[in-house]
């Protein structure tokens, strides 16, 4: 047992922080975790908060990794959004925690998940507290690439650079941690090109299996303008629908929660303070679903992309396995019915399309701009 074992194929950056913990030479007051989407950012930096607390570098069974690991360590505080961005408000609440001895641990850790979503000014509020942290104070930042982040941040930071893992050792995670038959985590480990959140909700939801299938065949299925105009709103209708079944239970809990902390359940008409809190509740309720139906689109594109993958792939000839081996008959149709130009010029258009749902374009739009593009 150790605080590491969730930290999947990543040999080098987990040798890296595990000389940090050991040897005071190698430590420094902030780190700057960076990898793909499912390499384990988040798991890694909360992995190495749970190590720095504990006596024996992270055994993951006394009392300083159980709690670390379950966000409950009163000197660990993980942040994490659920909106398009980190207010900076939040980043603010930060540097005043970050100037405050550790309670009780050996450092106080301040781990930022998606720190590449902080605005510029709350970028350049955390700078300060970045530049000249106390000294029993650790600093650790996720994102994407290190160019996520201002080049101010990135300069102070040591790099923890994390890979895709191999499918097999996603695969074993899936056998070992969650109980998968391993035919089922093999398929599902490859389906999410290695992303271990998204694996394992493979393996174990027969739902999501069914709507990644649907998603791959628009391939098929767009022929002519009707067909890409349907099936892109198809597509935006299925996340949307996704993603309010995710946050509808959540979003009535916090409101009854919210009602009774302040005495107001079941009030047929609320006082004005009370309204106030419920509003902003709600506006809070409002920003995580549009970032959740972003999400649910961006992964959908992301499987669409992977099946035009395996179409090039068929098409040159390469010798790499298909990401998408159990539809390699729709792959090889695909392939017979049109060139490796045409598939790049597809993929290409599911490119732009993420990118022009990352900069707030309307989603519909975006998405029927590329359907368009995908007809034969």
């Amino acid at each position: 047992m150790s605080v590491w074992n969730e930290v999947v194929g990543q040999p080098e950056a987990v040798a890296a922080l595990q000389g940090a913990v050991r040897d005071p030479a190698e430590m420094t007051h902030a780190w700057l975790f960076t990898g793909p989407p499912g390499s384990g950012r988040s798991v890694a930096a909360g992995a190495f908060a749970a190590a720095l607390q504990c006596e024996r570098g992270g055994c993951g069974r006394c009392h300083a990794c159980t709690t670390a690991l379950a966000g409950t360590h009163a000197d660990v505080q993980v942040v994490t959004t659920e909106k398009l961005g980190i207010d900076i408000d939040v980043v603010r609440g930060l540097v005043q925690s970050a100037q405050r001895r550790p309670a009780s641990g050996r450092w106080r850790v301040l781990l930022v998940e998606d720190a590449d979503r902080m605005s510029e000014r709350g970028a350049n509020v955390l700078l300060k507290a970045v530049e000249e942290p106390p000294a029993r104070t650790v600093w650790l930042l996720c994102a994407p690439s290190p160019e996520d982040l201002v080049a101010t941040i990135r300069s102070r930071c040591r790099a923890v650079r994390l890979r895709v893992p191999a499918v097999e050792a996603v695969a074993q995670l899936l056998v070992r941690r969650d109980g998968v038959d391993p035919a089922m985590a093999a398929h599902a480990a490859r389906a999410a090109q290695s992303h271990i959140g998204l694996a394992r909700r493979l393996a174990r939801d027969e739902g999501a299996r069914i709507r990644r299938r649907e998603v791959l065949r628009i391939a098929l299925e767009v022929r002519g303008v009707g067909d890409a105009v349907l099936r892109a709103a198809d597509l935006v209708d299925v996340a949307a629908e996704e993603a309010t079944a995710a946050t509808a239970e959540r979003d009535a809990a916090e409101r009854a929660a919210l009602l009774r902390s302040l005495g107001a359940e079941g009030a047929a008409t609320l006082p004005p303070a009370v309204r106030a809190q419920v509003g902003q509740l709600e506006k809070d309720q409002k920003a995580r679903a549009t970032r959740s139906r972003r999400d649910v689109l961006d992964r959908a594109l992301v499987d669409l992309a992977s099946l035009y993958r395996d179409v090039l792939v068929v098409q040159l000839g390469a010798d790499v396995e298909l990401v998408n081996a159990e539809a390699r008959r729709d792959v090889e149709r695909l392939a017979a019915d049109t060139t490796p130009e045409r598939t790049l010029r597809r993929l290409d258009a599911v490119r732009q399309a993420r990118e022009r749902i990352g900069a707030n374009v309307n989603p519909l739009l975006a998405v029927e701009a590329m359907a368009l593009e995908l007809r034969p």
